[in-house]
Parts: C-alpha cells; sequence; structure tokens
C-alpha cells in the first residue's frame, strides 16, 4: 500500500484492477484539513487518461507490473513486433497502448517491456535517446539575444526544437518524457 504522498510523476498504481501511471502531480495543503492530491493517470492496459483526486489519508496499491527487456523489430500497421531478449519469443504490442512513445521507436532499439498479469501491455524506454537528423533547414543567424532554435526532423518522424548549429546526419539526444533536445551526440 502506498500513501498518497508517496505518489509522483511515473508512479505505477493499481485501480479497480487495472493498472496505471501517474503522469501529473499536484499536491495542495487546506487550511485545517489534510492536503489533497489531484493525479492524472494514464491507463496501461488502454492509454486512456483519467483525472483522479485523491484525500489525505486515502492509500492506493502499488501495481503489480513486472519488466524484461526487449529490442523492437518493426511496426506491422498498428502492431508494433518486439522479441525478448532472454528466450527470443516475438510478441506484439498494439499503437493504442504505445501511445506517444511511437515517436521513440527505431528499429533495434533496446526497450524495456511492463508485464501486467504475464501480459506485454506497454513499453518503458530510456530517459535520454539518441537518434539521427534526417532533417535540419540551415540556420540563419540574426537579430538573437539568445540561443536560437529550429526545428529539425529525427529519424522516427518526430520533429524537435535544436539549436541552429545542428545540420542534417548528426545524432542529437533527446529527452523521451517531453520531447525537447538535450545535447548533440
Amino acid at each position: 500500500m502506498l500513501s498518497i504522498t508517496d505518489l509522483k510523476t511515473g508512479t505505477k498504481i493499481s485501480l479497480d484492477g487495472q493498472p496505471y501511471e501517474v503522469i501529473f502531480y499536484a499536491q495542495h495543503k487546506q487550511g485545517r484539513g489534510g492536503s489533497i492530491v489531484k493525479t492524472k493517470l494514464k491507463n496501461l492496459m488502454t492509454g486512456a487518461t483519467l483525472d483522479k483526486t485523491f484525500q489525505g489519508a486515502d492509500k492506493v496499491d502499488e501495481a503489480n507490473l513486472s519488466r524484461k527487456s526487449a529490442a523492437y523489430l518493426y511496426r506491422q500497421g498498428d502492431v508494433f513486433l518486439f522479441m525478448d531478449n532472454s528466450n527470443y519469443e516475438q510478441f506484439s504490442i498494439d499503437q493504442s497502448r504505445i501511445g506517444d512513445l511511437i515517436n521513440y521507436l527505431v528499429e533495434g532499439a533496446e526497450t524495456a517491456i511492463l508485464y501486467y498479469n504475464d501480459e506485454p501491455i506497454n513499453i518503458d524506454l530510456p530517459i535520454k535517446m539518441d537518434f539521427e537528423v534526417v532533417e535540419a533547414p540551415p540556420g540563419v543567424k540574426g537579430n538573437t539575444a539568445s540561443g536560437a532554435t529550429k526545428a529539425a526532423k529525427l529519424e522516427t518522424g518526430l520533429t524537435v526544437q535544436v539549436p541552429l548549429f545542428i545540420k542534417t546526419g548528426d545524432k542529437v539526444r533527446v529527452d523521451t518524457r517531453t520531447g525537447a533536445y538535450i545535447e548533440r551526440a
């Protein structure tokens, strides 16, 4: 059992027999009463989001999830195929469960697969990943008081804001939680 003060962004909990991940967390202290915690939860089975408010004395169960290492193989329509690194079995996960994380999947990438009741339900990517820039317009210097940026397209199709010195063919490191450029790799 977890207290509501143990909830943080990224914490995985179980509500009504379904696994959820906390994607937003805000604690509010009320005058004489206890605090309340407002959360936005993502259902790891369906991908749906839910706004939930917890009162000061509420308790939640930690989700019974397990992880296994796997390699992303390829996409087939709305299904993504993976291979378990320990026994080389192939399995698939539907796009609706993966959500926006598809913007960070490159063939051959190592991922952690989340299992709930021995069923693969979602992926867990590293916080920082490296990608090749496939399209970056030339940077134009002008009246810039601080670091100027431009849009660059990555090998996965994701567009991120990068500094002007990044060009096509460069490798960049991106934060998979926010989609923000971190540094040149």
